[in-house]
Parts: C-alpha cells; sequence; structure tokens
C-alpha cells in the first residue's frame, strides 16, 4: 500500500534504490542480533523492501515498455524464481551447516545454561555470532543487493524527468471504461491463484510423506521438482511471450493447471502420477503471475497505485489460503485438502478470466460503427492501415470531383447568360463591360481554382 502511493510521487530508481539500500542494511546486521524484538525489526525492514520491490519492479516495467512489455515482465519473475530456486542450494553449498546445530543434544540445555545465557544477552542488542558460516553468508546476499542499488541509483542519475512527464501524460490517456471493476477482478484472480501457488509449495512435503508414504528424500525431491518446472517455465515463457499474447498464456496456464489439479485430486495415492502432475502444475503456474499484468496493461493504464491493489491481493493470497489450508488440513487429515485447494482455485480462475476478458472488452464491442479509435488504428497490421489510408484517398477525391462538376454546372447557364446579354446589347461591347461581366459570373468560385485560371486564359 505504501509503495503504490510512493511511486506516483517518487521517481522509480531512486525508490528501489533507497529500498534495496535499506535491506543491504537488514542483511548485514541479522547475524549479530541478539534479542527476538531486534530481529523481528530487521524482518520487518525486509518485509516492506519485499513489498516495494513486488510493486516497483512490476510498475517500473510498465512504464518503459508500455504493453510491449511482456517479454520483459516474464523476465523480470523469471528472476524471481531462479533467485528462490537457487539462492538456498548456493548458500549450503557455499558456506556449509552450521556446526552448532549440528552439535546440540537435548542434555545441553539444562535452566542454568538458559539463565546464564539470558542474562548474558540481555545487556547487549547486537554480538558477533558464534558461526563465521551464517555471518558471511548474510554478508554475500547484502553485498550483491548493494551492488544491484547502486546501479539503481546510477539510472536515477542519467532518468530525465521529463521524459518521466511525457510518458506519464502519454499513459493517463489511456483508460478503460470499467477499470476499477477490471482492478478488483484482477484482486481476487491474484488472491486465488498466488495462495494457490504457495500453498502447494509449502505443504507439498508434508502432503507426500503423510497421506501418500513417500520418504523424506522422495518427498524434497517432488518439491524441488514443483519449483524447478516453476523457475524453467518461467525462462521459457520470456521467448513464448514474444509471439503469444498474454491471454493467450493465461488461457494455456489455466489449462494445465486445471488439468493437473484434477488428474492430482483422482490419482493422490499414485506416487507416479504425485510425480507427474505436479511438474506440469508447477509448469503451469509459472507465466500466469507476470502474464496477467501485462494482459491488462493492453486496456487500461496501470499506475503505481493500481500496481499495489493487486499486488495486495496477491499477497493477501500467499498470507491468508495457506494458514486456512493448514488449520484444515491438520482437523482433516485423512482428506487431500491442498489438492482440493488446487482444484478450487484452478477452476475460480479459468472461470473467472474468460468475465474479465469480456469486460474489458465491452467497450471496444459498443463502439459506433466506421469510427476507430486510435488504440485499434495501432493495433492494425501495416497492409491494413495503407487500405485504410486508400480508401479515404479514393472518398476524398469523389467529393472533389463532385464538387467540380458542381462548380462546372454553376458556371455554363451563367456564361450562357453573359453571351445572351452581349449580344442584345447595342453596338460592341467594351473590354471593360465584359470583364465586368465575367466577374460578377465568376465571383462564387475562389480566384484560385484551377477551372477559373483555365477559362480566363481561353477568354
Amino acid at each position: 500500500m505504501i509503495g503504490g502511493v510512493l511511486f506516483e510521487c517518487i521517481n522509480h530508481f531512486l525508490l528501489l534504490g533507497v529500498s534495496l539500500s535499506a535491506t543491504t542494511v537488514g542483511l548485514y546486521l541479522t547475524p549479530f542480533c541478539k534479542t527476538a524484538v531486534l530481529l523481528v525489526v530487521m524482518m520487518s525492514v525486509f518485509g516492506v523492501s519485499m513489498g516495494l520491490l513486488d510493486t516497483g519492479g512490476n510498475v517500473l516495467i510498465l512504464d518503459l515498455w508500455g504493453d510491449e512489455g511482456a517479454p520483459h515482465m516474464q523476465a523480470l519473475h523469471f528472476s524471481f524464481a531462479l533467485g528462490a530456486f537457487l539462492a538456498p542450494l548456493l548458500a549450503k553449498l557455499a558456506w556449509g551447516t552450521s556446526a552448532s546445530t549440528q552439535n546440540h543434544t537435548a542434555p545441553d540445555f539444562n535452566p542454568l545454561m538458559l539463565n546464564g545465557s539470558s542474562e548474558a544477552t540481555s545487556d547487549s542488542l547486537f554480538a558477533v555470532p558464534e558461526d563465521m558460516n551464517l555471518l558471511w553468508a548474510y554478508a554475500s546476499i547484502g553485498t550483491y543487493v548493494l551492488v544491484v542499488s547502486v546501479f539503481l541509483f546510477a539510472l536515477f542519475c542519467k532518468k530525465s524527468s521529463r521524459q518521466e512527464k511525457a510518458t506519464a501524460s502519454a499513459q493517463e490517456a489511456r483508460r478503460a471504461k470499467y477499470h476499477r471493476a477490471l482492478l478488483c477482478l484482477l484482486f481476487i484472480f491474484f488472491f486465488f491463484y498466488v495462495g494457490a501457488e504457495v500453498t502447494y509449495g509449502s505443504y507439498v512435503f508434508s502432503f507426500a510423506t503423510t497421506h501418500v508414504g513417500m520418504e523424506e528424500s522422495e518427498a524434497a525431491g517432488l518439491n524441488s521438482i514443483f519449483w524447478g518446472t516453476f523457475a524453467a517455465c518461467r525462462g521459457l515463457a520470456i521467448f513464448f511471450a514474444t509471439f503469444l499474447k498474454p491471454g493467450t498464456m493465461i488461457v494455456l496456464c489455466n489449462i494445465g493447471s486445471l488439468t493437473s489439479s484434477l488428474f492430482l485430486v483422482l490419482f493422490d495415492k499414485s506416487p507416479l502420477c504425485l510425480w507427474i502432475a505436479t511438474s506440469v502444475y508447477g509448469a503451469s503456474m509459472a507465466a500466469t503471475f507476470p502474464s496477467g499484468i501485462s494482459w491488462i496493461e493492453q486496456y487500461t493504464n496501470i499506475s503505481g497505485k493500481s500496481a499495489a491493489f493487486f499486488v495486495i491481493g496477491a499477497a493477501l493470497g500467499e498470507m491468508a489460503i495457506p494458514a486456512v489450508i493448514g488449520i484444515l488440513q491438520g482437523h482433516y487429515p485423512d482428506l487431500p485438502v491442498v489438492l482440493y485447494t488446487g482444484l478450487g482455485s484452478a477452476t475460480f480462475t479459468a472461470v473467472l478470466f474468460p468475465v474479465m476478458y469480456k469486460l474489458a472488452t465491452l467497450p471496444l464491442a459498443h463502439q459506433p460503427k466506421g469510427r476507430k479509435s486510435e488504440d485499434q488504428r495501432a493495433l492494425l497490421s501495416g497492409s491494413e492501415l495503407n487500405d485504410c489510408e486508400e480508401e479515404n484517398e479514393e472518398e476524398d477525391a469523389e467529393k472533389w470531383n463532385e464538387m467540380d462538376f458542381e462548380v462546372v454546372e454553376m458556371i455554363d447557364p451563367m456564361q450562357e447568360s453573359v453571351r445572351d446579354t452581349s449580344r442584345d446589347a447595342l453596338g460592341k461591347p467594351t473590354p471593360e463591360a465584359s470583364n465586368h461581366f465575367l466577374s460578377k459570373a465568376y465571383f462564387p468560385v475562389s480566384s484560385g481554382d484551377p477551372l477559373v485560371n483555365h477559362q480566363d486564359k481561353r477568354d
């Protein structure tokens, strides 16, 4: 919510750079935290930064490329999926497992030691951690974020404020008739989509071990294949977005998620079906979110507040649906509640998207014939646009020919009247009289008309 307001009045590069700088400070200080309250403060800093990045990244892509930024939007969200998949693995490989967590046993914890440790740590808020691998892990990630923030500050110094104002004024002209209704429907769409995505990714390990009876190593592989196919298909979506429309990609994703979740519910006890359907489900969920943002940009302008609105819907789904499903799965352990959630969300989003599409295209369907909006003309191909221009030129030529015939018809009777008058006149008419009658005869026609000039030369 705060990011949506700030991105309306502050430069995007500056705000993203400040956000990442705050994240860097939080990452550097987290290993030194010795109290839970201070650690909560650091986690809150990360939460604020993630909220600004979710809103600002999408707004920045739309601000730079507009409705032509579908591949760039897919690349942005692919980087998120790739980092979420690789960062924990790289951290574990590079820095190893904490030695203190491996050596702790139950007899080590006794009331005297707990009291002594609480008294020792109550006086200081910060202290050097015992495990240096933990310190270097956070420091390396913080340094990486710091480098990215430096690049954003460099872009801020290079960006011209005049270009931003020109872009904003050009984008404000396009606004759908049902702008708010579309945002509300997209809010609900992302609420169920992100909620189902996070729910399945969070509980597939527990579901595989308790409901299906898999070993922990197999369940961990099942979790990895879900997020692995999720990240891989987001990478492939970058190339698909260059020749497929966002609406087409959303329909394909809805079909894949609906089919795979249906097979998961029907064959919930089959390990083979669980492996195959999980990989298909992860691949189908990959491109939905960035395609949804690119799709709505085709019909209405997305500002910082608008982007924040549907990002809040996604965040609420990420927070609420897994919590509710966790409680229900605990009360009904024999039922695959997690799978029912995926099937219900896939069905709801598959039904909701055609409603959104109809609402977005409704103003164009009721537009009077013979009048094309600028967006429709922009969507025409080059040949169609040339055909339209040729038709307009032919119509203009016919109109001018009709006007010329009317002028000629009007001139002919005037010429006859002039000739009759000159014959009836006594004596030979003087040049001044002829010029006087001719000037009156040709008065309705402009002096620059080619017919007049031709008649003057002939007379």
